[in-house]
C-alpha cells in the first residue's frame, strides 16, 4: 500500500509590490505558523542571491526563527545552495539547529546557484578564479560529518565528533530538477526533492530514482518531494 500524499509547503519569501523584504520575512514566519496550525508535515524556506522580488538568501538563518515560532511541522532549506559553502560550515550550522529543535530539521541541499553568475561570483570568498565543480565530492563531505563517517585517515575526520547538536542531526535531502540529481540521490540513499515547477517532465526521473535506489541507512526506502507553483486566494478567479 503507497503512502498518503503529505502536503508542505516551500517558500520562496517573495516580496510583494509595494511591500519591503522585511515585511516579506515577517509574512513568513506568518505562513509557517498558520502551516504548523493546519498540520502541514513541512516548512522549507529556499536561497536565492541578488534579485529585487525574493527575500530569503540565508536559509540557515531563517530556519531557527520559523522553528520557534512553530511547534510540530518539520523546518527546512529548500535549499542551501552548496558550491557556495564549505562542507563543514553547513555541516555545524543544521547540527546546531537539530540542536535547538530536535526530530524537525531538514536539510535539503542543491548544486545551482540560485543567481546570476556575477552574483554567484560576489558570494565567493577567493575570487582569483571561478569555483571548481565539485559538488559530489562536497555533498559526500557534508554527510561524513553529520554522519560521523568519514574515513579514518580524512584530515578532517575528527571534527564531525565536535558539531554542536549533537547527538541530534538534520535530515538530509537532495534537490534536484534533472537524471543526474536522481541518480545521485539514488546512489547515496538520500530522500529526493524534485522541482516540477522548473522542470514538468519529471515523472521519469523520478521512477529512475526509485529503480535505482540504495539503501543506505539514510532513509528506509525511496522518498520523493515534488515542489510545484500553488497559487492560493479566497476564490479561484482571483487565484
Amino acid at each position: 500500500m503507497s503512502s498518503p500524499i503529505r502536503v508542505s509547503v516551500l517558500d520562496q519569501s517573495p516580496i510583494a509590490e509595494g511591500s519591503t523584504g522585511a515585511q516579506a520575512l515577517h509574512n513568513t514566519l506568518d505562513l509557517a505558523r498558520l502551516a504548523d496550525a493546519l498540520g502541514y508535515a513541512r516548512y522549507w524556506v529556499a536561497e536565492h542571491h541578488g534579485g529585487p522580488m525574493l527575500a530569503g538568501p540565508s536559509p540557515e538563518a531563517l530556519i531557527g526563527p520559523i522553528a520557534g515560532v512553530t511547534s510540530a511541522i518539520r523546518v527546512g532549506s529548500g535549499g542551501v545552495m552548496l558550491p557556495h559553502y564549505s562542507p563543514l560550515k553547513v555541516a555545524e550550522s543544521f547540527s546546531l539547529l537539530a540542536g535547538l529543535y530536535p526530530d524537525r530539521i531538514d536539510l535539503a541541499v542543491g548544486r545551482a546557484p540560485g543567481s546570476d553568475g556575477l552574483t554567484a561570483f560576489a558570494l565567493q570568498r577567493d575570487r582569483r578564479s571561478a569555483a571548481p565543480d565539485d559538488f559530489p565530492s562536497q555533498l559526500a563531505e557534508m554527510l561524513g560529518y553529520l554522519e560521523d563517517r568519514l574515513p579514518s585517515d580524512h584530515p578532517f575526520a575528527h571534527l564531525a565528533r565536535t558539531l554542536p547538536g549533537r547527538p541530534h542531526a538534520p535530515e538530509p535531502w537532495l534537490l534536484g530538477s534533472s537524471s543526474q540529481s536522481a541518480l545521485w540521490a539514488a546512489e547515496l540513499g538520500l530522500p529526493y526533492a524534485f522541482a516540477d515547477f522548473i522542470n514538468p517532465l519529471g515523472v521519469r526521473i523520478v521512477d529512475s530514482y526509485h529503480q535505482r535506489f540504495i539503501e543506505t541507512g539514510r532513509a528506509p526506502g525511496p522518498h520523493v518531494a515534488v515542489a510545484v507553483w500553488a497559487l492560493c486566494a479566497p476564490s479561484r478567479e482571483e487565484a
